[in-house]
């Protein structure tokens, strides 16, 4: 049986759903479901029951925090931001992803075939 790139890759999507979770958080104080559109339209598609367990992880780690704020259209909404050390997280997972990045573009021009 022939595995898809999608399947083999997914084990890497899920490990980075954090990154890109708090890089979308990182534009600003969003709504969960404004992160479920902004993701929605990426490789990192996810649903409700995978972003609120994550989430909570990062506000149990004191990455993210919330606010709640009245609704034109409902009760009040939580809206997520970056605490400083959020912010500090991002930037250490940035410069790692760069340098695997460049690890890998370095590996290919060596690569022979």
């Amino acid at each position: 049986m022939n595995t898809s790139i999608e399947e083999k890759f997914a084990p890497l999507r899920k490990g980075l759903l954090e990154f890109v979770t708090l890089t979308v958080i990182s534009s600003d104080k969003v709504y969960a479901a404004d992160i479920l559109a902004r993701l929605g339209v990426t490789e990192f598609k996810t649903q409700e029951g995978t972003l609120y367990p994550l989430l909570s992880k990062l506000r149990r780690e004191a990455l993210v925090d919330y606010e709640w704020i009245e609704s034109e259209s409902g009760p009040p909404r939580k809206y997520y931001s970056l605490t400083q050390k959020g912010c500090r997280q991002l930037e250490e997972l940035k410069e790692y992803w760069h340098t695997m990045n460049g690890t890998i573009k370095n590996l290919a021009k060596t690569t022979t075939k």
